[in-house]
């Protein structure tokens, strides 16, 4: 009897050690658009790692990453996994189409926001869309920084600028007609063009460059009311509700072009409003950007 089951448990471990190493791979969508990340998971055998190439210059060690493409097109994606003597490699393709709107990625070492401009401000879109296929923003600061108001940034002269160096008055030698739109506010997350001030500039036109991104506060009914009175227009309801719950800085609309809005990163905002600063709102430690237009 003993030699019975001696017999079998050699059999299974003779056909456990023969059993071919299976590797699977899903994703939770085959088909998406160039801002939604793709979730990966492998399943199948227990391998020692698996190691993915998402088909764009990027790679994971992750078991189970989330991957965001940079660009619409096709992409196969391999995942390898490592058996030890073996390695099963494993493909899947994905499609990643073109975005609804026109929107561009800031990344920062803090994180990264996803931008959406806005068609009905056509010059400023166009033009922050040039700057950044140009490789204006590589690099340069966020050089003015105040919490509960905003973060501005764009200025050509923050670039490998020194500690003691004054920010804020470089650009590209020519500004944008103002294109005020009383459907976009400086709701948390409004993309919007700086500029100089009325005594210099009573067309309001902006900057050809450098631009803020608001952070605000929550507003109360009766802030929305002095400044409706103030300035000769009505917020709508949902506006109202905007402002009431996210925040945002409405003392500024209608004054400064609002152009864009960060869809994703939100969080960002709050964590570069929160640096340390110095003189004149510069960060102690600099933030740097990079941007590119996502197509």
């Amino acid at each position: 009897m003993k030699n019975v089951i001696a017999a079998a448990v050699l059999t299974l471990l003779f056909f456990g050690a023969c059993t071919p190493k299976i590797a699977t791979i899903t994703a939770d969508k085959k088909v998406a658009k160039v801002t939604e990340p793709v979730q990966f998971n492998y399943s199948g055998s227990k391998s020692k790692s698996v190691r993915w190439d998402f088909g764009d210059g990027t790679k994971s060690e992750e078991m189970n990453p989330k991957h965001l493409f940079p660009a619409s097109g096709n992409y196969v994606v391999t995942a390898r996994a490592n058996f030890g003597n073996k390695n099963k490699e494993v493909k899947m393709n994905i499609e990643i189409k073109h975005p609804d709107h026109c929107l561009v990625l800031l990344e920062t070492p803090m994180g990264n926001m996803t931008i959406r401009l806005y068609d009905e401000t056509p010059e400023h879109r166009d033009n922050f869309v040039k700057l950044v296929e140009e490789g204006f923003y590589e690099d340069l600061l966020f050089h003015r920084v105040i919490q509960g108001f905003m973060i501005q940034g764009g200025d050509p002269n923050s670039k490998n600028a020194s500690p003691e160096s004054m920010l804020g008055s470089g650009g590209p030698n020519y500004t944008i007609p103002a294109e005020f739109n009383r459907s976009f506010i400086h709701k948390k997350g409004a993309l919007a063009a700086a500029r100089t001030g009325d005594q210099v500039n009573p067309q309001k036109r902006s900057s050809g460059c450098q631009f803020y991104i608001v952070q605000g506060s929550p507003q109360g009914e009766s802030m929305l009311t002095r400044i409706e009175d103030q300035k000769g227009f009505k917020y709508t309801d949902e506006q109202k509700k905007i402002y009431g719950t996210i925040g945002g800085t409405p003392f500024l609309d209608q004054d400064y072009t609002v152009f864009g809005e960060v869809i994703e990163g939100l969080d960002v905002i709050d964590k570069i409003a929160a640096v340390q600063t110095g003189r004149a709102d510069r960060p102690v430690k600099n933030v740097t950007m990079k941007m590119k237009v996502l197509k």
